[in-house]
């Protein structure tokens, strides 16, 4: 097939040239101002990022969001809770690639299917911090231009628009409508 052929028209568009999902998982090592004896609780908030393809492989998405722990200190009598900021990059290989994409202009988007979100949180074996563990996973789509071909029907004799659409009513679709459906309060 060649796409000169006069039963094929060639239509550019803009179409899903890329997809591409990464799940991951982190270790981070958080430094409390008192040496903790118990972690009473741990969530992660805030989390911002954005999305470029950096390659012909790969998006990269730059990252942060704040880890908050509450944790007990001085034998368990008194608390505290901290945030620490976090920030990562995450390389996410396209497992899907468009070879005919016509340009290397591309959109990204990045949609979060796992929030970052804590699995595990202890102190660590010498005290004095506290180690969690994230986990989070993302799903990538690179939206660019692309060309297909389309077979025309060469059998198909041409069909007026107006021919198509050109509806009447019939005496008996006139007497259902009714003239005061219209709440007039």
């Amino acid at each position: 097939m060649t796409f000169l052929d006069k039963d094929y028209r060639e239509i550019i568009t803009k179409a899903v040239c890329g997809k591409g999902r990464k799940f991951s998982q982190a270790t981070h090592s958080i430094s409390p101002s008192h040496k903790p004896s118990s972690i009473l609780g741990c969530w992660i908030i805030n989390h911002l990022y954005n999305a470029k393809k950096k390659s012909k492989d790969t998006v990269e998405i730059v990252g942060s969001y704040d880890v908050n722990i509450w944790y007990s200190y001085n034998d368990n009598t008194k608390t505290e809770a901290i945030t620490e900021r976090v920030t990562y990059i995450e390389k996410v290989p396209l497992s899907v690639k468009d070879e005919n994409s016509l340009s290397d202009d591309f959109d990204v988007i990045a949609k979060v299917i796992q929030q970052p979100n804590c699995l595990n949180c202890t102190i660590e074996s010498k005290g004095h911090k506290i180690a969690v563990e994230i986990e989070r996973e993302f799903s990538v789509q690179i939206i660019g231009d692309t060309k297909i071909a389309v077979r025309v029907d060469p059998k198909r004799e041409h069909v007026d628009d107006d021919e198509v659409w050109d509806v009447e009513l019939t005496d008996d679709e006139l007497e259902d409508v009714k003239p005061d459906f219209v709440n007039q309060d």
